[in-house]
């Protein structure tokens, strides 16, 4: 037998005492010892074990890749030199053209003051330091756990976060390009460590201070206190230093004057730096629990390039290229993009006309100091393509910041009525007592009325001035914006249908306030002027609605950037519905809130409004062309502070039948000078036929009635919709179709029985529907009235017999 273990047997092998050799030691019982001198070997790894490395491939693998990682440091160190500056000098400038290639502004021109870190207040700087790097002074250039910390966040979707250190940003603003790539990275990983061995913490804090963007077209902490709060940069105080550090974080969405509606997310972002300036014993505990928000200045706007109109549509522009991810902020700041509006010059000059003429020449704020609360805000689009036409976003960009075309931070009002009507028709609602809605559907208009079948709570909303209107039918109702029937019918529509309805038109889903409670018929909602002009667009367009749309194209090096979002219209409301709603408004243009519009000259319809204590007046209406709202605001300059507008021009107060239609009339009949004149090609909702007598635009005078600037009563002598002698003509019977004063034609009524809202309905004799036709004052074929007296309105419901009067409104 062999020496060798045998393969099948190794423990037999192993365990077997083995033969003594030739000189390795005696034999009988000693004849074992030569066996230890023996070199064991070790067996065969078989099976599995045979694919895994031993410990001394691991180890000699893991010393291999620490020599090339040592090595690549080095290499990488020794290759990669400090470049020379970035300098902004040579950044190209973005062009903002209207849509015939006019210009309207550039923003290549950096606004950007150096100053030494001894100019910058040192709580300032600590704010910096708290909101973005609190290590920088002990840490070296690259922050280790910081940048697995911000990777292992961002991948497990807790937020991205750059891990970057103070050194590593400030070697991306001065040294190097914007851009995202690996090759970046890794010059910014070798530059940082060698600027932090060649430059001193204060010099390289001073450079970073100096590079860093605030918004407002401000580079630099010297710039940003200047545009922000008028000072230097060495007078910032403790707060006003954490709001512009909160600020490096997302300039333009934390400038709570152009984005109001930020304005918590940027509180938040504050504290967080004034906690982090406790925490590092920066700031006392004491002075921290007494700090308040320090709200910056809208009066200190830097760029002087962006003065007039101009400021408030760049920025519209840049809003909206970031929100539809078309060019992202960085890629903006990098520049070199030329951007082509849907903006009509014309128009646009038309705009600003418009609210001088109207508003502005009317204004004496040394006589009146709530002249200086007076802020107006406008947009106009194009019901058949979405685009914008045209934007007013304040007097000037420079003495009042935000735009207040986009901000979303007053009530719309009674412009939000529309919506209402228009989700009733839609969805076939009815009354508490089964009758379907339409314009001619009665309600009762009694002041402070409770609203019936809502579960959620008491409900009593008062209408303008406190009038009692008693019955009255819808369309009447919309013409004088009578808040206790739109209350009502937002419950008998369900005012989630409502708020479903005003976003499917074109709110956006976040509006503020957008709250399915009653009150959303009364314009709780805070939408912006654009928001509205999108809305109205769609009603405009027969319920067919498209994202409004501010850019044509946008090229970089004489090619396009990227394919724009897409512009189909989609039919997000029947067009029974939104024509319906379109005759109705008809009505309020002539006949109601909003007469001053017929100076446009052209068949218009449009709703005015009015915001709570009057701190905002609106008028939005539409042509057949051209969809425009117009807002005048109150806010004061120096707090920001919304303030009513009761006293402005000398007025008792400003509602929306006021300024914002004149504006509008103005506006509209210059834009649309030279363009046939069209008129609304309307398909009606079963039963809600106009009957009232269109009048003349030429009929309408100068100055809005006491009414419709808010004063006085209304009339005695008769009720718009209802002339004297007149009956309402529709009952639950049948239609009325004719009468003047005197009989009404259609069906006898009996009087009329007490409903579950209020109201009252007539009864019809079972002749239905009656082919009266009108008379001289007698009676038709179709019977006779046994309610009609003069001046009695009688008890039944639906349209009204004759002609209407002009009435007063109530906005």
């Amino acid at each position: 037998m062999s020496d060798e273990p045998q393969p099948k047997q190794p423990p037999e092998g192993w365990a077997a005492p083995g033969k003594p050799e030739a000189g390795d030691g005696g034999s009988g019982e000693g004849g074992n010892g030569g066996q230890e001198g023996k070199k064991v070997k070790r067996p065969k790894r078989t099976g599995w074990r045979r694919l895994l490395p031993t410990w001394r491939m691991v180890l000699a693998v893991f010393v291999l890749g620490v020599a090339v990682i040592v090595g690549l440091f080095f290499v990488g160190y020794s290759k990669v030199k400090i470049p020379p500056a970035n300098a902004l000098a040579t950044k190209q400038s973005n062009v903002y053209l209207y849509a015939d290639g006019t210009e309207i502004a550039r923003d290549g021109t950096v606004n950007r003051e150096n100053v030494s870190l001894a100019q910058i207040s040192k709580d300032a700087q600590h704010a910096v330091l708290a909101a973005e790097d609190r290590d920088f002074y002990t840490e070296s250039a690259i922050d280790p756990k910081a940048m697995l910390r911000a990777g292992w966040n961002t991948a497990t979707g807790k937020g991205k976060q750059s891990g970057s250190t103070i050194t590593q940003q400030y070697v991306k603003n001065y040294y190097l390009a914007q851009e995202q790539t690996a090759t970046r990275k890794v010059k910014e990983f070798f530059i940082s460590i060698k600027l932090d061995r060649e430059k001193s913490k204060d010099a390289i804090l001073e450079g970073y201070l100096n590079t860093s963007y605030f918004g407002r077209n401000a580079y630099g902490m010297q710039a940003a206190a200047k545009a922000y709060y008028g000072v230097d940069a060495t007078e910032l105080t403790p707060a006003q230093g954490a709001y512009l550090a909160a600020l490096v974080n997302a300039p333009s969405e934390y400038d709570i004057i152009a984005h109001p509606e930020n304005k918590a997310a940027a509180q938040a972002r504050w504290n967080y730096v004034l906690d982090g300036m406790v925490t590092k014993g920066w700031l006392s505990q004491a002075k921290r629990t007494g700090m308040k928000f320090p709200t910056p200045k809208e009066t200190s706007g830097a760029d002087t390039g962006m003065s007039g109109q101009r400021g408030y549509l760049v920025t519209a522009i840049k809003d909206y290229l970031k929100d539809n991810k078309i060019v992202t902020s960085d890629e903006l700041e990098a520049g070199g993009y030329r951007i082509t509006t849907t903006l009509d010059k014309a128009k646009q000059d038309a705009f600003v006309d418009a609210v001088n003429d109207k508003l502005m020449a009317k204004l004496d704020p040394k006589e009146r100091k709530v002249d200086s609360y007076v802020r107006a805000g406008g947009a106009a689009v194009d019901p058949r393509t979405g685009e914008v036409l045209a934007l007013y976003g304040g007097i000037d960009y420079i003495k009042q910041y935000t735009n207040n075309a986009t901000r979303r931070d007053f009530q719309v009002g009674s412009t939000f009525k529309p919506f209402v009507f228009t989700s009733a028709v839609e969805n076939d609602s009815t009354t508490q007592d089964n009758r379907t809605i339409t314009p001619n559907t009665v309600y009762d208009g009694t002041n402070k009325r409770p609203i019936q079948g809502w579960s959620g709570g008491a409900y009593a909303p008062e209408n303008e001035d406190y009038v009692d209107y008693g019955d009255i039918n819808v369309r009447t109702a919309t013409d004088k914006s009578v808040n206790s029937v739109y209350a009502q019918m937002a419950v008998d529509v369900g005012p989630t249908k409502v708020k479903q309805t005003a976003i499917a038109l074109g709110l956006p889903t976040g509006t503020p306030d957008l709250q399915p409670y009653p009150s959303i018929a009364l314009g709780t909602a805070n939408a912006s002027v654009l928001d509205m002009a999108e809305a109205y667009a769609t009603l405009a367009n027969h319920g067919k609605h498209g994202v409004y749309t501010l850019i044509g194209k946008v090229t970089k090096d004489g090619s396009d950037v990227m394919e724009l979002p897409g512009r189909k219209a989609s039919q997000v409301v029947s067009r029974k519905a939104a024509d319906t709603t379109t005759s109705i408004l008809r009505s309020v243009v002539e006949n109601g809130t909003a007469t001053a519009a017929q100076a446009a000259d052209r068949p218009a319809a449009g709703k005015t409004g009015t915001a709570e204590e009057d701190q905002a007046a609106w008028f939005a209406g539409y042509t057949p062309d051209l969809a425009t709202v117009v807002a005048v605001m109150g806010q004061d300059p120096e707090t920001a502070h919304h303030k009513s507008l009761k006293g402005v021009m000398g007025l008792d107060r400003i509602n929306g039948g006021g300024a914002p239609t004149e504006i509008w009339a103005q506006f509209t009949k210059t834009a649309l000078k030279g363009t046939p004149v069209k008129d609304f090609d309307l398909e009606i909702q079963s039963g809600g036929e106009e009957t009232v007598s269109p009048s003349s635009p030429s009929s309408s005078e100068d100055e809005p009635t006491a009414e419709e600037t808010g004063g006085g009563a209304p009339s005695d002598t008769g009720t718009p919709g209802q002339a004297q002698g007149q009956t309402q003509g529709q009952t639950n019977g049948g239609t009325t179709t004719g009468g003047t004063t005197g009989d009404a034609t259609g069906g006898t009524t009996t009087g009329g029985t007490p409903t579950t809202d209020g109201g009252t309905t007539g009864q019809t004799t079972d002749g239905g529907t009656t082919d009266g036709g009108t008379t001289d004052g007698g009676t038709t074929d179709g019977g006779t009235t046994t309610d009609g007296a003069t001046g009695d309105p009688g008890n039944s419901v639906g349209t009204t017999a004759g002609p209407q009067l002009t009435g007063t409104g109530w906005d």
